[in-house]
C-alpha cells in the first residue's frame, strides 16, 4: 500500500511539472510575441531604400571626438553587449566618420589602420580619451598612441598609407554617404534598417537597443 501512494504522489508529480512546463512554454511565446510587436517601424527603426545586406550584419557609425560615442562605449557599453548578444552567424562592424574633430579624416584612417591590423581593442579607448581631451594635434600624435599601446613604429609606417588601409578608409567614408549619416552614434541593421534610439525607452535604454537590433537582424 506504501508503494503504491509513493507511485501515486510521483505521478502527481510528474503531472504538475508537464502542467508548469507548458505554462511556462505558453508564457514565453506570448512575451516573445508581445515584444515582437512592441517593434514598430517609424519609432524604434527606420526602413531604408537599400538592398538588404546578404548575411545578417551591424553597423555603428561613431567618431572618437563624439561624446555621446564615448559613453556608448566608455560608460554603458552598448557595442560590447549588442557583439555579445547578436547570433554567432552575424557581423558587427564600427566605422569612423570624418565630420567631426580637427584630426576626423586622420583618425578615421588610423581605424582603418586598427582594422586592419586587429588593434581595435589596444587602442580604441586611449584614442577615444586622447580626442575627448582633445589632445591630438596631428596624425604623430595618433602614431604615438599606437605604438604606447603595443603597435610598433615599423608597423605603424609601414601600413597607414598602404592599399589595405586606404581601402578601409573608402569604405567608412563611402558607407557614411550611402547611409547619408549625420551624426553618431548611428547604428544601421541588415543595411536595410537605421535605428532610432528616440524611439527607444528611456528607462531600460541600454537594454532596449539590444534587444532592438538582435530583433532587426531577424528581419
Amino acid at each position: 500500500m506504501a508503494l503504491s501512494n509513493n507511485f501515486r504522489f510521483i505521478l502527481r508529480i510528474y503531472r504538475m511539472k508537464k502542467l508548469f512546463l507548458a505554462c511556462f512554454a505558453a508564457l514565453a511565446t506570448v512575451t516573445f510575441q508581445v515584444q515582437a510587436a512592441d517593434l514598430t517601424e517609424g519609432k524604434q527603426y527606420e526602413v531604408l531604400a537599400l538592398e538588404h545586406s546578404a548575411q545578417p550584419e551591424v553597423v555603428e557609425f561613431f567618431s572618437f571626438y563624439c561624446p555621446h560615442c564615448y559613453s556608448f562605449e566608455m560608460q554603458y557599453k552598448i557595442p560590447e553587449k549588442i557583439k555579445q548578444a547578436i547570433p554567432a552567424n552575424a557581423s558587427f562592424k564600427q566605422y569612423h566618420v570624418n565630420f567631426l574633430g580637427s584630426q576626423g579624416e586622420n583618425l578615421t584612417r588610423a581605424w582603418a589602420l586598427a582594422m586592419a591590423i586587429g588593434a581595435e581593442d589596444k587602442i580604441r579607448a586611449p584614442l577615444f580619451k586622447a580626442a575627448q581631451a582633445n589632445s591630438l594635434r596631428s596624425m604623430d600624435d595618433i602614431r604615438q598612441i599606437f605604438i604606447d599601446n603595443g603597435v610598433t613604429a615599423e608597423q605603424f609606417d609601414g601600413s597607414i598609407n598602404s592599399f589595405a588601409v586606404t581601402a578601409l578608409v573608402n569604405k567608412q567614408t563611402n558607407l557614411a554617404e550611402q547611409f547619408k549619416v549625420r551624426g553618431v552614434p548611428d547604428f544601421y541593421v541588415n543595411n536595410k534598417f537605421h535605428i532610432n534610439m528616440e524611439g527607444l525607452s528611456h528607462d531600460n535604454f541600454v537594454q532596449d537597443y539590444v534587444d532592438t537590433v538582435n530583433e532587426l537582424l531577424s528581419k
